[in-house]
Order: C-alpha cells, then sequence, then structure tokens
C-alpha cells in the first residue's frame, strides 16, 4: 500500500448506523462497525503498518484516477483511467429496511466493473480488529473468507475466487469491457452466517441503496444557488447520523490532527449537544422534520438521566446510545497520521463545563412550532428545570465552546448562549402559554446581556472579545448577531467584524483565535477553522457586505474536496487538516448558503 493519503482525497460511505472512508487509490482505510464509535477494523489511515486496510485498485504502472458520488446519493465511484482500459470500483453500504433498529450485521459492497478495454484487479484484504490490538484467525473457503476477531466476524464473499495471504487474504481478477465482478464485506456476530453475495444481489442492492437516497433528497427544501453543494452536505449530515437513537456524530474519524506532526489529535466518534443541536436545527430549516424528532427524543431521554449530585444537568457530549462515559485513552501502538501523536480514543473533554451547549440547545429545539408541539407538555417540564438552573449557575467560568484545556474563563460567548436559552424559553413560554417563572427568567436574561455590554466589549479594541479582561478576538462571536443577541447592523458589531477581519481572516479563511495569544493548553498551530469560515461568510452576509460575502464563499467552495466534503480545518498550502469529514463544517455551509440566498433576493427585490 503506498503512503498516506491526503485527508481529503476520500469519499464517505455508509449505512446510517457505521461508516467508512475510501481513498482516492481504492483503500478502505477508516472503517469501525458496528456502530460509529465501535473499535476500528480498518485503520490504515492512522497506521500503515498496523492499521489495517481493504483495497481493490487496478494492476497498472499508468494510472489516472478519478473519484465521484453518483449525483444526490451516498454512492461513491472510483474511476481508474489506464491505456489498456478504464475500470470503476462501486462502493457503497446498503441500508436496512428498519435503519432504525441497531444491528450488528453491516455490508459494504465493492463492484468492479470495465467500461473501456481490459483491465486487472487486485484486492487485498487486511483486517485488524479493535485498533489493531487484537489477532484475527482466517477461515477460507472458494470465495468465501472469514476473519475471525474478538466477538466479531468479518466476511468477505463475491463472484472471485480468494486466496489466503497469511490471516489476511488477497484476489486477482481481470475484466473485460462489460463486465462485472462483486465483493461484499460484512460484519456479523461471532458464528453467524453471510449473506449470499452473487452478481444479481450486487446490482440489486445499488439500485436500492440509489433508490433510497434519491427519496430521501426530495424532501430538501432548499433550492437556492449552491443546490449541489448542499444536497452533498446535506447529504454527509445524514449519514453522520445514527438512525437507531437519531443522534449526529461530529465526524466519522478520529485522530486526525489540526497540525500534521502535531498533538492536537481527538476523537470525534461521539454526540456533541451543541453540534448536534445546530445540525438538527438546519435539517429543520430544509424539512427534516423525523430526523430533528428523532434527536429531540434522545435528547429528552438525556434530560431525564440520573446525574451524580451536583452536577451539571446535561454533559457536554455523549456516546451515540447516551452513555456518558467516555474514558479518553491513547492508543500507543498507533504511530498516528504521518506521525501525529498521540492517537486518541475516547474523548477526556466530556467532564469539561460548557455553559453555551444550553443555548443552543434551545435555539435549535424552539426553532419549529412542530418540534416544540412533538415535545409536549413534558418536554416542557424538562427543558423549564434545566432554564431555572441555568438562573443560578450561568455567572461562572467554564472551558468555552473550543474546549480548550488551558483552564476555566468567563468566556464571552457562554454568556451569549445563556443569554439565548432564556430568550427563547421567554418566547415559548409566551407562544405556548406554558407555566414559567418568567420574572425571573427576564432578570436573568437582562442581566446576561447588560454584562456581556460591559465586560465582554473592549473599548480599545472596539470589538466583542473572546472572555472578560482580554484583548483576543474569537471567531465563535460570529453568531452573536445570527442568534439575536445583536443587530447585524449596529455600530458595535460592524466594529467588531473590521476587527476579525484585521486579525482573524486571511484571504477569506478564518481563525478560531489566536492560540498565542490566548493560550489553551497544547502545543502546536493549527490551521484555519471551515466551520468560522463559513460563519464569517453569514455574518457578513447579514450585515450587509454582500459582494464581499459572496466572493468569501465562492473562494471556501473551492476548499472542498473533489466529491464536496470538508474536513474541520484548512492548512497553509489548502490542505485539510483534522477529523473529515465534519459534520460542523457542513451545517455551517448550509446556512451561509440559505442566509446569502435570502440577502442576495432582498437586493436583487430592491434593484
Amino acid at each position: 500500500m503506498p503512503g498516506y493519503p491526503p485527508i481529503a482525497d476520500h469519499g464517505l460511505i455508509g449505512d446510517l448506523q457505521c461508516a467508512a472512508l475510501v481513498s482516492a487509490d481504492g483503500a478502505v482505510d477508516w472503517f469501525c462497525a458496528p456502530r460509529f464509535d465501535s473499535p476500528s477494523i480498518f485503520a490504515s489511515l492512522l497506521d500503515q503498518e498496523r492499521g489495517g486496510h481493504f483495497t481493490i485498485a487496478p494492476v497498472a504502472d499508468d494510472v489516472t484516477v478519478r473519484q465521484l458520488y453518483l449525483p444526490d446519493t451516498a454512492v461513491l465511484i472510483t474511476r481508474f483511467l489506464t491505456p489498456e482500459g478504464v475500470g470503476e470500483v462501486v462502493d457503497f453500504m446498503p441500508v436496512n429496511e428498519q435503519p432504525d433498529v441497531a444491528t450488528d450485521r453491516h455490508r459494504m459492497v465493492r463492484a468492479m466493473r470495465v467500461v473501456r478495454g481490459t483491465l486487472t484487479f487486485q484486492v487485498q484484504c487486511r483486517p485488524r480488529f479493535d485498533y489493531g490490538r487484537a489477532p484475527h484467525t482466517l477461515t477460507l473457503d472458494g470465495a468465501t473468507a472469514t476473519f475471525h476477531g474478538p466477538g466479531l466476524d468479518v466476511h468477505l464473499r463475491g463472484t472471485v475466487p480468494l486466496e489466503a495471504d497469511g490471516q489476511d487474504v488477497r484476489a486477482t481478477v481481470t475484466l473485460r469491457q462489460g463486465e462485472i465482478a462483486g465483493i461484499a464485506l460484512e460484519t456479523t456476530p461471532s458464528g453467524a452466517e453471510p449473506s449470499p453475495v452473487t452478481e444479481q444481489s450486487v446490482e440489486a442492492d445499488a439500485r436500492e441503496t440509489h433508490a433510497f437516497w434519491h427519496r430521501w433528497i426530495r424532501r430538501c427544501r432548499y433550492r437556492g444557488r449552491w443546490q449541489h453543494m448542499v444536497n452533498r452536505s446535506v447529504i454527509t449530515l445524514k449519514l453522520l447520523i445514527y438512525a437507531p437513537t437519531g443522534a449526529p456524530i461530529a465526524a466519522a474519524t478520529m485522530g486526525l490532527p489540526e497540525q500534521v506532526g502535531g498533538e492536537r489529535n481527538w476523537d470525534y466518534r461521539y454526540t456533541w449537544i451543541r453540534d448536534a443541536s445546530l445540525s438538527v436545527r438546519v435539517l429543520l430549516d430544509l424539512g427534516f422534520v423525523e430526523e430533528a424528532d428523532s434527536f429531540r427524543r434522545w435528547l429528552g431521554l438525556r434530560a431525564r438521566s440520573p446525574r451524580p449530585p451536583g452536577s451539571e444537568p446535561m454533559q457536554i457530549m455523549y456516546r451515540i446510545d447516551g452513555d456518558p462515559h467516555l474514558p479518553e485513552e491513547t492508543l500507543d501502538h498507533l504511530s498516528g497520521y504521518r506521525d501525529s501523536f498521540p492517537v486518541r480514543a475516547g474523548n477526556g473533554a466530556a467532564g469539561q463545563l460548557q455553559l453555551d451547549i444550553y443555548g443552543e440547545l434551545a435555539y435549535a429545539m424552539t426553532h419549529s412550532p412542530d418540534l416544540a408541539d412533538l415535545a409536549g407538555y413534558e418536554g416542557w417540564q424538562r427543558f423549564a428545570g434545566l432554564l431555572d438552573w441555568l438562573c443560578d449557575h450561568w455567572d461562572r467560568p467554564d472551558e468555552g465552546i473550543w474546549e480548550t484545556r488551558g483552564g476555566q474563563k468567563d468566556f464571552t460567548y457562554s454568556r451569549v448562549m445563556c443569554w439565548v436559552a432564556l430568550d427563547r424559553g421567554i418566547r415559548l413560554a409566551h407562544e405556548y402559554a406554558r407555566p414559567a417563572d418568567l420574572p425571573r427568567w427576564t432578570a436573568q436574561r437582562d442581566a446576561i446581556l447588560a454584562q456581556v455590554m460591559e465586560r465582554g466589549w473592549n473599548a480599545e479594541r472596539r470589538a466583542f472579545v473572546q472572555h472578560y479582561g482580554s484583548e483576543v478576538l474569537d471567531a465563535s462571536l460570529l453568531l452573536m448577531p445570527l442568534v439575536g443577541f445583536i443587530s447585524p447592523k449596529s455600530v458595535r458589531w460592524h466594529s467588531t467584524l473590521d476587527a476579525m477581519d484585521r486579525e482573524l481572516v486571511t484571504d477569506s479563511l478564518v481563525y478560531r483565535y489566536n492560540p498565542e495569544a490566548s493560550p489553551d493548553g497544547l502545543r502546536g498551530a493549527e490551521g484555519t477553522f471551515s466551520l468560522c469560515s463559513f460563519l464569517y461568510v453569514e455574518a457578513m452576509a447579514r450585515a450587509g457586505r454582500l459582494d464581499k460575502a459572496r466572493y468569501a464563499m465562492d473562494k471556501m467552495l473551492t476548499y472542498a474536496n473533489h466529491v464536496g466534503l470538508f474536513a474541520e480545518e484548512i492548512g497553509p498550502t489548502g490542505e485539510q487538516l483534522g477529523n473529515f469529514p465534519q459534520a460542523f463544517t457542513h451545517l455551517a455551509l448550509i446556512t451561509a448558503a440559505i442566509a446569502l440566498d435570502e440577502e442576495l433576493d432582498k437586493e436583487a427585490e430592491r434593484n
């Protein structure tokens, strides 16, 4: 297998319970099953030698590669063009008939076909269970191989003969124009029989998967200028939602670095209240009420779950089944992507105090009348209880939105989102005539606003700053006008936007903050944050800076990878960095497109 591919050189496939990355050279180099947060089976993206991979590639020296999705689907095609012939590998994961029922059976279908000339493909399947820590044994019978791991079997079955390569498997198949061969990888509990695989079953799976995604995307309400990119982003969000519980994960991967060779390498395969709430708000904007209601039910269960005495009512993140325990461990046996070490599984930030999550939760849950109705009276009681707690606890330092490990501070963004929580609660209580301690909620909401305007504003910088008493700017504050805390046309906001332009923005790309000016407890630097770059587009659009906003949007879209996906960050030379693909980035792309469409349409009407 060649060296580490760029992070961006991948497409994502999945079945709404687990997902895989497929590189442009035909390697599945990241796959965890039976859930997003299960230990990996293929992880050569984190260690070429120990991680394991499942590769299908042509036997040829002179190869040009192209990769694309079938339009509006999660069916990925990798094309190999050689002087002798043109072949394709079609990758997808069939969605179960009942995707909301958790299962240990998951199938990945890889179909080879030749569209011109003749091409020989080489297949290598080298699973490495439990992040490469657990050994496996192989049972091989003709075109069926079974890899026996701890509590899990991985079956490889297809229309081509397989041969043993130690405890791994390889195959070679030559196809002529019009010929097709298929291989399906299936995970099952130990001892279970795999599903049959024939050329006809592969074609049927492909048709059904194609139809599923087309039926789903037809529900999307967006009809604006960036239809293709919005559709790809919303399909990506859907792929990152664990259907049995409705919980969205932050990204499909763990351990991909924010700086190659650095230590900022985290596990993002969990459900952050913040990211998930904002993702749900975007899905509601686009008409996907079912997905939003599934998350509301998951959230309701978290709000009812008992918490240790003296702790906050909710954690900042959970496992996809709601388990609050995410112990962080270092996988010392893995070298990391291009020697970016340590590789961490689990997330130690789960125990942090981040008060902003209550604002994002309220912002999303009160966004849709349909969702508010579905929550019912019991849902309101739980929500009101959270706001009563917040009235007593908003005025305290926390770790902030960026989960820095440099200590608690009075972060301005956290205060703003506490204001949002109370403001939306007050509105909802009035609209639905629900019981609430409105005088107290109103007094605390107004106290937060007054405090932020006095202590979050730095008169010398003429800008809102990251935390009280500092001069550091923070791109999270781009959300201030978007959540209604301040008018996007106000003098203070335009002055803050100008300050960010000078200090955080470089060629339309936006840094979260300056870690040198505000130490975050970690070594090394990071790239520009793609979420912030799209928030910047939306903020400029709402502030009336439309020409600049549209140019920034179009430039930002050039940093998408070849199939329209974004990681967390963009490096100095345009490379994608961090976990991939990241839900937060794609939801911000969608909100930026919606905002820019609305403002451009208003301008056209005025003219």
